[in-house]
């Protein structure tokens, strides 16, 4: 039986701009202590070569070095590999973020075509009632995007945009990407202080 230190999250990358997002995502839900099922599409793992420069001739390799010795684990499921754990609803997860999400992996969620192991995973928190959270990273959206968008927001999954503040003055990039981050961490009732919130003092941290 899963017990409840046993905090088991899945984390999609897709070929979506913002790898850094879904990088900086994963970092957080480590040093939580969190389980991280980590999926990469193949377009994902192209754009973290080009966006940051990772050496992807070697998956688990590069996935060791990038997140190893941090408190939490980290297990990586292929995105072809349809028997993977995650793609039951009998395995119990305690929720999925895509982060970023590209606008055909929102497309094949909203149509349930479960074609890959991404996708079906999202598919499994959909039919399970379990936190599904998006992060569309596309701009401009078209009518298309928007409906997709609107049919699984009418189904429970949370959507959170690429967008960030500036009420609380950031002074890096860093910053910008911490309060994604943070925002995604709020919608799945996680504690953190990963930037200023309105009316409270500065806690970054």
């Amino acid at each position: 039986m899963q017990q409840p230190d046993n905090k088991r999250l899945v984390v999609g990358i897709t070929g979506a701009s913002g790898s850094i997002y879904g990088i900086r995502l994963i970092e957080t839900l480590l040093d939580l202590n969190y389980t991280v099922h980590l999926v990469i599409s193949n377009a994902g793992w192209r754009v973290l070569k080009e966006e940051m420069d990772w050496d992807i001739t070697s998956r688990d390799a590069v996935l060791e070095e990038k997140f190893g010795g941090r408190s939490g684990s980290i297990i990586y499921h292929p995105v072809s590999d349809i028997g993977a754990s995650i793609a039951s609803g009998s395995y119990l997860a305690d929720g999925m973020i895509i982060m970023p999400c590209s606008m055909g992996t929102l497309s094949s969620i909203a149509q349930g075509s479960s074609d890959n192991l991404m996708s079906r995973a999202a598919d499994v928190m959909i039919k399970e009632a379990r936190p599904l959270i998006l992060v569309p990273r596309e701009t401009p959206l078209h009518a298309i995007h928007l409906e997709n968008m609107l049919k699984l927001s009418r189904l429970g999954v949370r959507m959170i945009p690429a967008m960030p503040a500036f009420y609380y003055k950031p002074q890096s990039m860093e910053e910008l990407i911490m309060f994604l981050v943070g925002k995604v961490l709020d919608n799945l009732r996680i504690p953190h202080q990963l930037f200023k919130r309105w009316g409270e003092p500065d806690e970054r941290g």
